[in-house]
């Protein structure tokens, strides 16, 4: 940690240096340069001064990407603030049991999010932000209320010759100083707050300048996809190249693969950041049809083409990507094996990461040129990770991590922070893996119940199955997956049934009722694609607690 200067640092920086280039676009929205980028920072840090907000307060931002997103955030840091962002994916009661549990301050929210949420069920919050213009929507301070309505007098009055780049100066972190809290889960029983301190961060953001350094350039295009509320596309899409001086674009729309894929043909990113959902869904829609014909399956099968036919395909592939991109980085959850064989065999730069929220999140990854198909990479700068298990390389062990991107632990939760932070300082991941001798890391089973969506977003059975297990006919229930679906697996109540004089039918139309409820207040990143019927009890252990493992395949 002796290079470690200042997170904050690299926005100051990048600011000062970029100041009359284009910095955040809302995808065929609004264009903010670093200097609009840099004032509205300044008016926000004025608005936080003058309405009581001190440094280490909390401040949650919940909403679509956007360029007021990327400024409510880093305002928030650059102040000293502590950031909690929320997925916009949550519903109202997780919004509202994360801004309680986190004891936040100050809520901005995007215009979808605010006609979900009820302020009353927030009854900490000194205010809450409209973030597409920065109004207040509710102000329970008078200094909140003052220092909006006369924000731009008290701008005048703080910089009366002009905002310029040398008052461009920002909160000067400590490693281990608290910058965000990322929460897991929206749900109060099962939240897991993890603490991510500067270091982790600025752990993150060094070895991914590292990396791109050559590749990625300021000035150059990136689109954001994935939320940033969750750490992968927080870290990679939004605090890289703001840092690195890229000019970032943001889908603030529903990201279908349609919009995604004339996008990359719009904006031409200098790197692409996904999950494998849209990965998959690009090369069997636009893709897959064009070259699973006869003629085509011809020429690749005759050797003195079929360099240059494979060479033409990738050719192609590239260009549904923007043409452009150094590589196409993958991460969240494991890439389809047919998408990655078929990407692998035409020489098309991929490659797959691994990493965890308690990581900020990166923990492996290589540069596709390094990339060995079903590997998710090396050991990352600043981290060291080993598979706990007597024979690495041939037994699966749980994959243990430590170093400077690991969290500080879970925020009011002791307890959790032990089950998974040692007294070496190695995080237990809860995924089972093995590693060859160079340092490659694959993946092969997850330990913890914890399932992953196509998407990348975590999904928690046991908060789905304690809603579930309250509705009518419904003994005990267990949530599987399937490919990018979940399932529910259901033992109903038999008993009641009988009582009742159900039948089978009566069963299964009542489970499909049960599912449209439960599907209604569910994310939709999580939502239950089919309800089936299990007719024995499940399995249990000596705690009387479902054997998972038993399931999985059904």
């Amino acid at each position: 940690m002796n290079n470690y200067n200042s997170f904050n640092a690299f926005f100051e920086k990048s600011i000062i240096n970029n100041w009359d280039s284009d910095a955040l676009t809302d995808y065929q929205g609004i264009t903010l340069q670093y200097h609009d980028v840099a004032r509205k920072i300044e008016k926000l840090h004025i608005l936080f001064e003058n309405s009581g907000i001190v440094k280490g307060n909390k401040i949650a931002i919940c909403g679509r990407n956007s360029a007021h997103w990327a400024v409510a955030f880093t305002a928030t840091l650059t102040y000293g603030a502590i950031a909690v962002p929320i997925l916009h994916e949550f519903n109202a009661e997780q919004v509202h049991n994360i801004v309680n549990h986190s004891e936040s301050k100050l809520l901005f929210v995007g215009d979808v999010v605010v006609k979900t949420i009820s302020p009353d069920e927030m009854p900490d919050l000194e205010g809450i932000i409209n973030l597409p213009d920065f109004s207040i929507l509710v102000s329970r301070s008078e200094k909140l209320t003052y220092a909006r309505e006369h924000l731009n007098e008290l701008f005048g009055k703080k910089f009366p010759k002009a905002f310029r780049q040398e008052h461009v100066s920002y909160h000067k972190d400590e490693p281990e100083e608290l910058a965000l809290i990322n929460y897991t889960s929206g749900t109060t029983g099962f939240s897991k707050g993890v603490m991510l301190p500067y270091r982790a961060l600025w752990g993150n953001l060094d070895f991914i300048l590292e990396m791109l350094y050559d590749k990625v350039h300021k000035g150059d295009n990136t689109l954001s996809i994935l939320p940033m509320a969750h750490m992968y596309g927080l870290a990679v899409e939004f605090i890289f190249p703001f840092a690195n001086g890229c000019h970032l674009f943001f889908l603030n729309r529903l990201p279908s693969p349609a919009i995604i894929a004339q996008a990359f043909t719009d904006i031409k990113p200098a790197i692409v950041i996904s999950v494998p959902l849209i990965i998959d869904k690009i090369i069997r829609k636009k893709v897959f049809p064009k070259i699973q014909t006869k003629l085509m399956s011809l020429l690749l099968s005759t050797p003195v083409i079929n360099k240059r036919i494979r060479q033409k395909i990738c050719d192609q592939v590239y260009q549904v990507f923007g043409g452009k991109a150094y590589e196409i980085v993958v991460g969240g959850a494991a890439l389809n094996q047919e998408v990655e064989q078929f990407l692998k065999s035409i020489d098309f730069p991929i490659t797959v990461g691994y990493g965890a929220t308690e990581c900020a999140p990166l923990i492996t990854f290589s540069d596709y040129k390094d990339f060995i198909p079903g590997s998710c990479g090396t050991s990352v700068k600043h981290m060291e990770v080993k598979i706990d298990s007597s024979d690495p390389e041939n037994i699966p062990g749980e994959i243990l991590t430590r170093g400077m991107n690991v969290m500080l632990g879970y925020y009011k939760n002791e307890e959790a922070t032990k089950e998974v932070l040692d007294e070496e300082g190695w995080y237990h991941t809860g995924d089972l893996g093995t590693m060859m001798a160079d340092g490659h890391v694959f993946i092969r089973g997850r330990k913890k119940s914890m399932l992953l969506g196509a998407n990348g977003q975590n999904v928690y059975p046991e908060e789905i199955e304690d809603k579930l297990n309250s509705m009518a006919m419904v003994s005990e229930s267990i949530i599987v997956q399937k490919e990018d679906k979940f399932i529910a697996l259901v033992h109903p109540d038999y008993d009641e049934a009988k009582l009742m004089g159900f039948d089978n039918d009566d069963i299964t139309g009542i489970m499909e009722q049960n599912r449209n409820e439960l599907n209604n207040i569910l994310p939709a990143y999580s939502k239950i694609s089919e309800i089936r019927i299990h007719e024995e009890e499940f399995a249990k252990t000596p705690k009387k607690s479902i054997k998972r493992y038993l399931y999985q395949n059904i």
